[in-house]
């Protein structure tokens, strides 16, 4: 069986959680984590990173950290993983659901503008697939408005915009390191900070609203409660796991890179008779390879293909129900305009296989099945 996804290790996780667990730091804040914290610092170019125990957290950090208040409104794609809308429902704001692009999948900008109301707070764009959206035009419409915007770069570790780092683009921005991302640790996330005053304050956040960090480097003679907040800070044993994968963090954006290129090249001709449509990257962007994908024109049944592929011991999945469509997003949101290119892509979309120790005969054999099932129609 050819598996969707292999959580990847380096092969210097355990000895790193053996070494906290010898040297008895097991709660959050320790060494590791200070190795995890400096790394995403000079590899993104922003001010303040902080671990966070998943990339929910890290939204929810955000939403508290821009004041999120009942009523208020926040922008953002539909075709996107839950926590992006829940880390500010929780706080009582209506998520405005605009519609993605074609190519991207990304959040279409263009369509941002109509969805600011004087309610808007916020707009969060989502990089699908570690591709970055289209950064400039989207912090010139905030800028203009006086609105945050916080980039959901659950799927962006070491993409780029313009040679800028997805997450650090933005007001705020939030990595996962979840299982199934490129750089992992279980369960796992980041928060970026990139002003001086979200930087201050999201210590005693992600602190449960005391300034305990400040206290440890000696800045107050004690620690107190400041603001609410919560335990948002994840344990140095997912540091320690972490720390390896950022040790090779090149190394497995190289591998990743060369697989989804096999994929891209051999699933041109499949493209060029219109079976199938293949991701698109931006010139300015320089993706990740977190995700290989193929959409399905309208009158193939995605479902049939991924149950013939089933058969043939490949797995492969669909991707987000859209939360236009779902019940929370009908009670909790609203939707500005069409979602044409939302509801088709999200019922034709499939992803393939794509993990570090995936060999070359496995992606042909994927290819090969691809090929075989909607060229005969079998």
């Amino acid at each position: 069986m050819i598996a969707f996804n292999k959580p990847h290790m380096t092969g210097k996780e355990l000895s790193y959680i053996a070494e906290s667990h010898i040297n008895s730091r097991l709660a959050g804040d320790g060494p590791y984590t200070d190795k995890c914290h400096i790394w995403l610092e000079n590899n993104t170019k922003t001010k303040k990173a902080l671990l966070t125990h998943s990339c929910t957290a890290a939204l929810e950090m955000a939403a508290i950290l821009l004041d999120i208040q009942p009523g208020d409104e926040v922008i953002m794609p539909s075709f996107t993983f839950v926590s992006t809308a829940n880390a500010f429902v929780i706080r009582g704001a209506k998520p405005v659901f605009v519609d993605v692009r074609e190519d991207t999948l990304n959040i279409d900008e263009k369509l941002i503008e109509k969805a600011i109301t004087a309610k808007t707070k916020a707009i969060v764009p989502v990089h699908y697939a570690g591709v970055a959206c289209e950064m400039d035009t989207i912090m010139s419409i905030a800028e203009s408005h006086g609105i945050a915007v916080v980039e959901d770069a659950a799927q962006g570790i070491m993409s780029k915009y313009k040679s800028r780092a997805l997450g650090s683009i933005g007001d705020i921005g939030a990595y996962s390191f979840h299982e199934t991302k490129n750089l992992i640790c279980g369960e796992g996330g980041a928060l970026l900070v990139n002003n001086e005053e979200h930087s201050r304050r999201a210590e005693i956040i992600r602190e449960k609203g005391t300034d305990r960090s400040q206290f440890f480097r000696g800045e107050v003679d004690k620690y107190t409660w400041q603001e609410p907040g919560s335990s948002f800070l994840p344990g140095e044993l997912n540091a320690a796991f972490l720390w390896a994968q950022f040790e090779d963090a090149n190394s497995i954006n190289a591998a990743r890179l060369k697989m989804w290129d096999f994929y891209h090249t051999s699933l041109k001709t499949l493209e060029d008779t219109s079976l199938l449509k293949r991701p698109t990257i931006p010139q300015d962007c320089e993706h990740n390879a977190h995700i290989y994908y193929i959409v399905l024109p309208k009158h193939i049944d995605r479902k049939r293909v991924i149950s013939k592929l089933k058969e043939r011991n490949i797995a492969t999945v669909f991707h987000y129900v859209p939360l236009h469509s779902s019940p929370a997003g009908k009670k909790y949101g609203r939707v500005v305009g069409s979602m044409q290119e939302t509801d088709l892509n999200a019922s034709q979309l499939i992803r393939l296989p794509l993990w570090i120790g995936l060999t070359t005969p496995e992606q042909e054999l994927v290819v090969e099945c691809l090929e075989d099932i909607l060229l005969n129609r079998l």
